[in-house]
């Protein structure tokens, strides 16, 4: 078994992800039972089957995980810029705060910010898991910084592109060099989207509020 990739079903059901040989080829097996090629590797390195890539506006399209879409960057930062970051997120605080669905177009699960020194060095590490590809994610996140007239954050990590505002495939560029694939993944709601989650949520809220009312 070279790599796993686990995902559960339901409550009570737990697939593997697993390499297995067949007449000297090597598949990945799923939770249904369907066995698909993978080239040897159960989640292979850069994050895509080579034997099935499909092409997108930018590059391969990143399959779709247990776990959704998502991405871990991972930069080196502009020296003394680490309290840029802190602000940074603290604005971002503030502006979800004021309008909770301004980061709606994004279909985000969630996210988590880094950082920490290599060899004397600081590093960012951003990762976020979402509902649209990867792609989108980037191009949606440009068209949201150029509604509201602010500035990323990435604008403070090393060879990030100064006209990432015009230049969307730049941004998504540099987001892929710096992409570090995930050999790994745990879905306990596996492929449920941010915005079922939401509806049950308020089904669930509903429903109790019913009950509360019969009583």
């Amino acid at each position: 078994m070279d790599s796993l990739r686990i995902a559960t079903r339901g409550y009570t059901y737990l697939g593997v992800f697993q390499t297995v040989e067949r007449k000297g080829r090597s598949y990945v097996r799923y939770p249904a039972g369907r066995l698909d090629q993978t080239g040897g590797y159960g989640d292979p390195e850069g994050g895509v089957f080579k034997d099935k890539v499909q092409q997108g506006r930018y590059g391969p399209i990143f399959p779709k995980s247990p776990a959704c879409y998502g991405f871990t960057i991972i930069a080196k930062i502009i020296p003394g810029r680490e309290e840029v970051f802190y602000e940074y997120a603290k604005n971002i605080e503030k502006a979800v705060a004021g309008q909770p669905d301004c980061l709606a177009v994004l279909k985000l699960h969630y996210l988590r910010w880094v950082l920490f020194p290599i060899k004397g060095e600081t590093y960012f590490m951003y990762q976020g898991i979402f509902d649209t590809d990867f792609d989108k994610y980037t191009e949606d996140a440009v068209a949201l910084f150029s509604k509201y007239g602010i500035n990323t954050v990435f604008e403070n990590l090393e060879g990030f592109p100064a006209d990432w505002k015009t230049n969307a495939s730049a941004f998504v560029k540099f987001v892929r060099e710096h992409q570090c694939p995930s050999f790994l993944e745990y879905g306990e709601y596996p492929y449920v989207s941010s915005d079922e989650i939401k509806k049950a949520l308020k089904v669930k809220a509903a429903f109790s509020n019913m009950l509360d009312q019969m009583q």
